[in-house]
């Protein structure tokens, strides 16, 4: 019974640390992984996730860096019907209008389109078995939520953002 108790043991241990492992934007030889909020050869803004954890709040960490997501229904900016734009949490920049903002249903806060297309960046997202267009800064690499083919005219696009990689700037 202990010797079995020991081997499972063991094998968590295995497991949890290849998880682990493999969940890390840092190869095993220190090399930054391509695509990461840390890769400054793609994204000129990254930095170290120790920057982020220190600036970020740990939502907007979380959402941001560890590439998560928030509870629908039960986030900031889902049901914000007010004017103005929303920046990014991490570097203030304006990211969305208020303008091309439009309920979808999901319980999270939905776009047509970006302020400036250039401040975006779509990049292929693949993981948890699905295959998705996921939505990050152009300049950090940071991650805002996912981009679907299913919004309004004009574009026919819905950007399902997470409120807790933005903030909103009440228009005067």
């Amino acid at each position: 019974m202990v010797m079995n108790l020991k081997k499972n043991f063991m094998i968590m241990l295995s497991l949890s640390m290849i998880t682990f492992n493999g969940c890390s934007q840092v190869s095993s030889n220190n090399k930054v992984a391509a695509g990461s909020s840390e890769d400054v050869k793609t994204f000129p803004g990254a930095k170290p996730n120790s920057y982020w954890k220190k600036v970020l709040s740990p939502e907007a960490y979380e959402i941001m860096v560890e590439k998560g997501t928030e509870t629908p229904f039960n986030n900031p900016y889902w049901n914000n019907n007010e004017k103005g734009i929303y920046v990014s949490a991490a570097t203030g920049k304006p990211l969305f209008s208020s303008d091309a903002k439009f309920e979808s249903g999901t319980g999270w806060p939905s776009f047509f389109q970006p302020i400036d297309p250039k401040a975006i960046m779509v990049v292929q997202d693949n993981s948890l078995g699905m295959e998705r267009d996921e939505v990050v800064e152009r300049s950090t690499g940071l991650h805002l939520g996912h981009v679907f083919n299913d919004g309004p005219a004009p574009t026919g696009l819905r950007y399902c953002l997470d409120s807790y990689a933005l903030k909103f700037i009440k228009a005067k």
